[in-house]
Parts: C-alpha cells; sequence; structure tokens
C-alpha cells in the first residue's frame, strides 16, 4: 500500500488544552511528532531551511529550550540579537506552518555549559539553586516572565493565534529532588504554579516529574519511554515524550553512540502503540555548540547523528525512515486518537495492540520484540511474518504498510574534501602568550582559591603562580599537583614541562613531574584549564574546581614541602585573551612574529593567524584541525568552539577533528581565521574542507560514524 503524505500548515491556533488522549488544539485532538533544534546551535541563515527539512521529515511542532545564561549574560543585561533572536526564530517556525514547543527551563542541563544559568547567580548571597530558596525563586520568575511577556508582545502564543503550543517549566527536576527533601517537593509546587499564573494560554509540561502538580503535564524522557514511562499522572493528562534521544552527546575521549533508524523508529511506534500522542526527538538537528558553551568535557559538535546532521544536511536513512514512520502513523490518527487501545499476545515475545472504533474502523500495530528471530504469527485469522525486533503498522487491521526495521531510504555518507590548505609558512604569523610569574600578579591569596569563582565564566584559564627559594639543594624533585579542573600545565622557571588532564568521569586529576630546580628562586606557574562548566547533579552552585594541593617532593633530602596553604599570586585567563586577539580590530595590539617551520612547530600557548578567501559556492565547510592539539578557533572574530584533537578515544582517534564553519562567518576575502593552540599543534597542514553527501546506491542502510 502506498503511503499518502499529508503537509498541513499547523501553526495557526487559538486554543490548546487536553484530556487523557492528547493535545486538543482548536477543538480537535492532534497526534504530533516534533524535532528539537536549537537556535544558538545553527545560525539565522541556516534555520529556514532546517525548519524547512523538519517539516518535510513529517514533524509538526520544533521544540528548543531558552537558553539564560545567553540573553542575560549579566544581570540585567539582555541580548537576543544574532543567533541569540528567539522572536526571529519562533516566527520563522511559524512561516513554516509549524508548531513550537518552548522549554524556558530557565535550567536546561542540555549539555551546555552551568545548564543554561549565567554564572553571576552564583555570586548572589544566601542562593541555592533549584530548590525552595527565596534568592533563587526571585531571578528564576523574573526571567521566566521575562520570556513570557516577550512571547506576549509578539503574539506568539497559540492563544493569541501564534504557534507555541506548549511550555516547560524546569527540567528533569525528579533526578536530584530527593537531594533536597521536603524543599524540592515544594520548590515543584511552587515552580509549576508560578508558570500556570503568568497565564500563557497553553499547557505547561514537566519532563521527568511524575509528581508534576495539575495542571502541568508530566512528562517522559530517554530512549525506551514506550517501555518506561509509567504514564501520565493523572489519567485527565495525555502521554507525551519529550526527548526521545536520536543518539546521544558525545565527549572528548568517548566513542560516538550511533543509534539505528530502525531503533529509534521501533521505540517511536511502541509509544504511540501505548497510547501516546507526542514523540519530540531530541534532537533532530543538534549543531555546534560555538565558542565556550558545551558543558565538561562535551566536544564542540552536538549530536551530530541527528536526521539533520551538524552542518543542516540529512542523515540517512534516520531522516527518510522516521520520516515513512510519520506518514503511516497520521495516515490513521483519526482512528488512533478516537479508540481505546487493547491488547493481546500473539506470541512469547510478541503482541498486538488494537484501536478498533466503529466510525473511523481498526488499527493494529504487530510488535515483535525478539531481537534475533524473525516470528510468524496469526492476526484475525491471517497470517503475518515480523522482523526481528520490529513494529509492523495495519491502518485497516489487515495490512502493513510500515514495518519499523525494513527501511526503504538507502543510506547517504558524509564525505569532505580539502578546499584550501594553509601549508604556506609566510602566510601564518603568531604570537607566544605570555606566561605570568608571581611578581606579574596583582591577585594574592594564602592558599588555593577556587577556578570557576575566579573566571566567573569568562575564561577557560586560571593562572596559579608561586616563588619560593631552593636552600636545601634540592636537586632531585617531583612537582605533585592536585586539581578538580579538566587540564593542567606546568611551567618551572618559564620552561614548560608537562600536562596532565581528566576525562568525564574521573573526579580530578593527579599531575607528578620530575622537574630541575635552581638553586635560590624558582619560579612555578601552574595553567589550570576548564573545558566547559558541570551542567547537572544537585548543588550546582557549590561545585569547585581547580587546583588543590601542590607540593614538591625531594627524593635526594627525603622530605616533601606542601605549598597548599602558601602565598599564590593569580592571573585570570591568557594575556591574548585579555587583548582580544581574536577580533580583526584588536590584531595590531601585539607583535606577531614570522613562522619558523623548525622552530615553531609544536610550541605551547601559541596564538596563530592566516588570512584567507572564502571558497566559492555556498556549501557546507568545516575547518579541519586533525594536526593541532587543543585549543579554540576563530573565523572574523566567531568562536567555531573549542578543539582537542589530542584526546584520542579508546581506537585511537580523535573525537572530533572537523569543526563546522557557517558561510555567513565569511566574507568574499580577506577572511582572518586565529588558532589558539595549548599543547603545540602545527598548523601548516590545517585545511578548510567541503562537506557534503555521497548517496549509497548499492545498500539500503549503513550507520555512519562522523568523520
Amino acid at each position: 500500500m502506498m503511503i499518502m503524505i499529508i503537509i498541513i500548515n499547523v501553526s495557526a491556533a487559538e486554543n490548546v488544552t487536553y484530556d487523557g488522549r492528547s493535545l486538543i488544539i482548536d477543538g480537535k485532538r492532534q497526534l504530533l511528532f516534533s524535532g528539537s533544534i536549537h537556535y544558538p546551535r545553527s545560525t539565522p541563515e541556516m534555520w529556514p531551511s532546517l525548519i524547512e527539512k523538519a517539516k518535510d521529515g513529517g514533524l509538526d511542532v520544533i521544540q528548543t529550550y531558552v537558553f539564560w545564561n545567553l540573553h542575560e549574560p549579566k544581570q540585567g543585561q539582555y541580548d537576543f540579537g544574532g543567533r541569540y533572536d528567539l522572536v526571529k526564530f519562533i516566527k520563522e517556525i511559524q512561516a513554516h506552518g509549524l508548531y513550537v514547543c518552548l522549554r524556558i527551563g530557565p535550567y536546561i542541563e542540555g549539555e551546555w555549559t552551568y545548564g543554561g544559568f549565567p554564572f553571576w547567580l552564583h555570586d548572589v548571597p544566601g542562593i541555592s539553586y533549584r530548590t525552595d530558596n527565596e534568592p533563587f525563586k526571585f531571578y528564576m520568575k523574573n526571567f521566566t516572565t521575562k520570556i513570557v511577556n516577550m512571547m506576549k508582545s509578539e503574539g506568539l502564543y497559540a492563544s493569541q493565534g501564534g504557534p507555541i503550543i506548549l511550555s516547560q517549566i524546569e527540567n528533569e527536576y525528579e533526578n536530584v529532588e530527593g537531594a533536597f527533601h521536603e524543599q524540592g517537593a515544594s520548590y515543584v509546587r511552587w515552580a509549576a504554579k508560578m508558570a500556570v499564573d503568568l497565564e500563557t494560554g497553553v499547557p505547561w509540561v514537566m519532563c521527568k516529574q511524575s509528581d508534576a502538580p495539575d495542571p502541568v503535564i508530566n512528562t517522559c524522557n530517554g530512549m525506551k519511554c514506550g517501555e518506561t514511562f509509567k504514564g501520565p499522572k493523572s489519567p485527565n493528562k495525555p502521554s507525551m515524550w519529550t526527548e526521545n534521544w536520536t543518539s546521544f552527546v558525545e565527549v572528548y575521549g568517548g566513542q560516538p553512540y550511533i543509534r539505528s533508524a530502525e531503533d529509534i523508529a521501533f521505540h517511536a511506534a511502541l509509544f504511540i502503540a501505548r497510547n501516546g500522542s507526542y514523540v519530540n526527538y531530541y534532537m533532530y538537528h543538534g549543531g555546534t555548540n560555538f565558542g565556550r558553551t558545551s558543558s565538561a568535557y562535551v566536544i564542540t559538535s552536538y549530536y551530530d547523528q541527528a536526521p539533520i546532521d551538524e552542518y543542516g544536511q540529512l542523515r540517512q536513512p534516520k531522516w527518510g525512515h522516521l520520516k515513512e514512520l510519520h506518514a503511516a502513523i497520521r495516515n490513521c490518527s483519526g482512528t488512533l486518537l478516537k479508540a481505546v487501545p487493547t491488547n493481546i499476545s500473539l506470541g512469547q515475545s510478541q503482541e498486538a495492540y488494537i484501536f478498533r472504533e466503529e466510525a473511523e474502523g481498526c488499527v493494529a500495530f504487530l510488535i515483535n520484540r525478539d531481537n534475533k528471530t524473525t516470528a510468524a504469527v496469526q492476526f484475525q485469522n491471517q497470517s503475518y511474518l515480523l522482523l526481528p525486533k520490529s513494529i509492523s503498522i495495519l491502518p485497516d487491521c489487515k495490512t502493513v504498510i510500515f514495518n519499523t526495521a525494513k527501511v526503504n531510504t538507502k543510506a547517504n555518507t558524509r564525505i569532505r574534501k580539502p578546499t584550501l590548505t594553509f601549508d604556506s609558512a609566510d602566510r601564518w604569523r603568531k604570537f607566544t602568550d605570555v606566561i605570568p610569574n608571581f611578581e606579574d600578579t596583582t591577585i594574592r591569596a594564602d592558599t588555593l582559591l577556587e577556578h570557576m569563582n575566579m573566571t566567573k565564566d569568562e575564561s577557560d584559564y586560571v593562572w596559579y603562580t608561586m616563588r619560593f627559594d631552593n636552600n636545601v639543594s634540592c636537586t632531585e624533585a617531583v612537582l605533585h599537583v592536585e586539581s578538580l579542573g579538566h587540564v593542567t600545565h606546568a611551567f618551572l622557571n618559564n620552561i614548560y614541562f608537562g600536562n596532565t588532564h581528566g576525562n568525564k568521569s574521573s573526579k580530578g586529576l593527579v599531575m607528578e613531574n620530575p622537574i630541575k630546580l635552581n638553586d635560590g628562586i624558582n619560579n612555578i606557574s601552574l595553567l589550570s584549564v576548564m573545558v566547559g562548566l558541570p551542567d547537572s547533579g544537585p548543588f550546582l552552585e557549590r561545585r569547585v574546581a581547580g587546583l588543590t594541593r601542590v607540593e614538591i617532593q625531594c627524593t635526594n633530602e627525603n622530605e616533601f614541602y606542601n605549598f597548599t596553604n602558601y602565598e599564590w599570586g593569580y592571573q585570570v585567563g591568557l594575556f591574548g585573551e585579555k587583548l582580544h586577539l581574536y577580533r580583526e580590530q584588536n590584531l595590531g595590539d601585539v607583535e606577531w612574529d614570522e613562522f619558523e617551520v623548525v622552530s615553531d612547530s609544536n610550541q605551547t600557548l601559541t596564538w596563530y593567524k592566516i588570512v584567507f578567501d572564502a571558497p566559492k559556492g555556498n556549501g557546507s565547510l568545516a575547518l579541519n584541525l586533525s594536526v593541532m592539539g587543543k585549543g579554540e578557533a576563530w573565523i572574523n572574530g566567531h568562536s567555531i568552539g573549542r578543539y582537542w584533537v589530542t584526546f584520542l578515544t579508546s581506537k585511537g582517534r580523535p573525537s572530533q577533528s572537523l569543526y563546522h564553519v557557517p558561510r555567513s562567518f565569511l566574507k568574499d576575502t580577506e577572511n582572518v581565521l586565529v588558532l589558539l593552540e595549548e599543547l603545540g599543534g602545527n598548523p601548516l597542514h590545517v585545511t578548510l574542507d567541503a562537506i557534503s553527501i555521497n548517496l549509497n546506491e548499492n545498500q539500503s542502510y549503513s550507520s555512519h560514524p562522523p568523520i
């Protein structure tokens, strides 16, 4: 049977309510497919194409977080321009005839630095995040109200004829609620009431919050909500899935998680079969963690394995297979929304969900949970073969129009082709950052200070410096450093002698390096580095980072010297950061040296710059940094994110070596690329690559890890 794909302009709603079956929009029950696309993880120039591809893929709704730390980076100072233009993004969705689910939070997690909180919250006296705490509730309500009022002023809620049909308050709070005891439950009640009292005219949801107070709807997040979700709190609320993970977040040193199109489709269909009415794919397009926005150890590319990849290109067969699923279910949605399902066994690992309604007809989902064996089953006096771990959809309880394990869409492969090679030493210039010693610092303390409280999330870097008099002939010395940061670099008398780093699962790091001390005064400069702030867990405001213990062990004297409580000097950020060397107007503030091929390769804490003309065309581009170490890259002042190519996976490969360069970041000529290199990469072999898609004509399915 051919599936008829119907695309309807759906965004002009005026009344949104719900019952125990689904959302009700303008008096009609709706079965909705949604996809997460986060506006700051792409560019305004990309938004129309992304939204159009989502619509073509059979989606009804675009779901997005609201990013507090972007919009209020300093208390009372707001930014809604450029990639942060939330109103423009929502109006673009509306222009394409889709609905919006607005996840205000304002805590979002989302693998976003500090869970989306602006760091200035940390300095509010007496504050405790996400609990029944008056200072926190004041600022949470203030920001939530600001966003709601902004949406109202633009007429964007469905109650005003706009596209927003749902809003979310908080995010997966049940994961931490127990840590706050009775104050957790009272906070949930307060947050729900605060949201509802804003009178948006549309329902509110709380994801992974089984005790969500009426009238807020509790929803499911995860990969298998058709199996794990215990259902809405009340029989008068619909069953909704706000995050069906299409992949999983990647961290430096971690292998990519490849979730197949078949598995995503199986669990989405199962959720619908078990009376679900809203499925959101997290992510439908992941995008890019530009700048320093990713949370601890999270790579710059975000959910690249989603149906629309980081560059905005279709990832097949996921996109096409899910499009067919959406069409199959929409083909029988009338019956699904009116009938009450019944469940019967078809075998040891097989079952059927049947929706029968006299006026609308009959719909069946035939399910085979056996992962290995095709099952022959009898259903309504007919025989059916069910592929391993699959669901067949029968819109008339007779004819199979879709099976989740049968993929008709051809797989594709992403390919790259270098368009520019920056291999001319004559074109590169370099500036070596300044290594501060104790006498260069102005911040002093007689102890080791906490990293994040010093940087306020305005830099990844803090220098810890001290000097001491080696008057005991410590000739065989070992420097011992303990840190709750992510990376530590060590310099002795301005000479680099090593680094160490942690990983996503480590609770800290330890460095032990032999050092050669001078007789008399020695200067030690330790650079503490964070690769994103934490984004989850209770008491986020209490989390600490940075150096916690520093010792020098003199093995020849069998003694050690503890410098933990000692006079330390501090510098926040690198010298080049303070000068904003990545901005074109500031490049002349330092003297850039010529690049020497022999002596300048593999230098630490070095800034490199080169000027280039953009490749012709409008195709996708990526900076190939496979020859670099660790640092950050800017093009024309736009940060395309952190890179950490030398942090290899268990298979000996970088977690990410290609870094998305949006076309809107480029000019036709005289573009400036700036690299900040921590570990000693060689920029001579950096390339700018064209990224395209190649269809695999000879195969119907293949899972391809990112390149």
